[in-house]
C-alpha cells in the first residue's frame, strides 16, 4: 500500500526555526514520511533517532545537482545513515535545458549519478517545474530527459506545476507510472496557486487510481490561506481517504 509524506519545503518556516518541531508536526498531522528540503547541520545519526521516535520514514531528500557532484561521497554517507533510499534533483539551470541538446546532456549527467549512486542502493529522480514543459523540435523537454535515461531514473511529477505549464497531468501520470515510485501532490486553486490538497481543482481520485505504482504520495504546498499547520493536516487527511 502506497504511503503519504511531507516535503518538508512546505513548512520551511517552521523548519529553519525548529526543525525537530517540524518534524514533530509531519507525525501529528498524519504522515508516514518526510521528504527533506535540507538538513539543517543536524547530524545524521541524531536525524534518524529523531525520525524514529516520531514513527516516520524518510521518502526522499530534495538535492541540487552541484551538491551531489561537489560532495558524492558526504551525501550518499548521510542518505544512507538515515535510511533514505530517494536523492532527488529538485531543480536545473538554464543551460542544462534551454534547448535539446542541452536535455539530452542533462538526461547523460543524471544517467552516470544514478549508476554511482544505485551501486549504493540509493535511486535517483527528478522532480518537474513548468519550464519542462516547453517544445524543442516539437517535443516537450520533459519527454526528452525521459526518453533518454533508463527507466531506473525516477520522476517526481509534481501535478501543480504540470498543470501550470498547459499539460495534461492525468495523461503524464499514466504514461509515467513505472517510474513514479515518488509524486509530488500538489493542489491548484482558482488563482492558480496551491493550496489544500482536495480543496482546489485537480482530480487526484484520478490521480490516484492511475499512479498504481506509486509508493510515496508526498504532499507539497507553497501558499497558505489559512495556518500551515492545518493546511498540511488537511492535505494529510484527504489524501489518506483516497489512496487507502
Amino acid at each position: 500500500m502506497a504511503k503519504t509524506g511531507l516535503q518538508l519545503y512546505s513548512i520551511k518556516e517552521i523548519s529553519e526555526k525548529d526543525f525537530q518541531g517540524a518534524i514533530k508536526l509531519t507525525a501529528e498531522c498524519g504522515y508516514d514520511g518526510i521528504e527533506f528540503a535540507g538538513f539543517f547541520n543536524t547530524p545524521a545519526k541524531e536525524l534518524k533517532n529523531i525520525m524514529d521516535s516520531y514513527g516516520l520514514e524518510a521518502c526522499g531528500s530534495h538535492t541540487a545537482v552541484e551538491l551531489l557532484e561537489k560532495d558524492f561521497s558526504k551525501t550518499v554517507e548521510y542518505n544512507l545513515a538515515i535510511d533514505n533510499k530517494y536523492i532527488v534533483i529538485p531543480w536545473i539551470p538554464a543551460e542544462m535545458c534551454n534547448n535539446r541538446d542541452a536535455w539530452i546532456k542533462t538526461a547523460e549527467k543524471f544517467t552516470e549519478l544514478s549508476e554511482r549512486l544505485n551501486t549504493h542502493g540509493i535511486k535517483l529522480g527528478y522532480h518537474n517545474h513548468a519550464f519542462e514543459f516547453e517544445k524543442f523540435d516539437g517535443e516537450y523537454g520533459f519527454d526528452i530527459f525521459a526518453k533518454n535515461t533508463p527507466p531506473d531514473i525516477l520522476l517526481e511529477i509534481d501535478t501543480f506545476w504540470v498543470v501550470y505549464a498547459g499539460a495534461d497531468v492525468n495523461e503524464y501520470v499514466k504514461k509515467y507510472k513505472n517510474r513514479l515510485e515518488l509524486i509530488h501532490i500538489k493542489d491548484m486553486d482558482n488563482s492558480r496557486v496551491s493550496t489544500e490538497v482536495g480543496s482546489g481543482n485537480i482530480d487526484f481520485k484520478e490521480i490516484a487510481e492511475k499512479a498504481d505504482k506509486t509508493k510515496w504520495f508526498i504532499v507539497e504546498q507553497e501558499n497558505f490561506a489559512i495556518p500551515m499547520e492545518k493546511s498540511i493536516k488537511i492535505s494529510c487527511d484527504y489524501l489518506k481517504g483516497i489512496i487507502e
